[in-house]
């Protein structure tokens, strides 16, 4: 049966990433305050996990200000899409093989 953990990403163990992820892969994008209303986090929490989701290379971040607010945005990369659906498919075979 081989190690049937293997093909689980680590940058996903944790819930707030994942829920990161997981609105961004049903939406084009969402914003800091979205995100952290949907997750129910603080700015720190969301904005520490979306940082080392930055830093992996899975979401890309843009900040730019309307009117005079500043308003990050985060989009999932094409990269990111397929990390997560291969991490996806490694719980699912997971739940079904043990």
């Amino acid at each position: 049966m081989g190690n049937i953990i293997q093909h689980i990403n680590k940058a996903f163990d944790h819930r707030i990433r994942l829920g990161i992820m997981s609105i961004l892969m049903v939406n084009d994008n969402a914003d800091f305050t979205t995100l952290k209303e949907l997750l129910g986090v603080t700015d720190g929490n969301l904005a520490s996990h979306a940082k080392a989701l930055e830093a992996e290379g899975y979401i890309e971040v843009r900040k730019q200000f309307i009117g005079r607010k500043p308003n990050t945005t985060y989009t999932a990369t094409a990269s990111g899409r397929q990390a997560f659906e291969a991490h996806i498919a490694a719980l699912e075979r997971l739940i079904r093989n043990t």
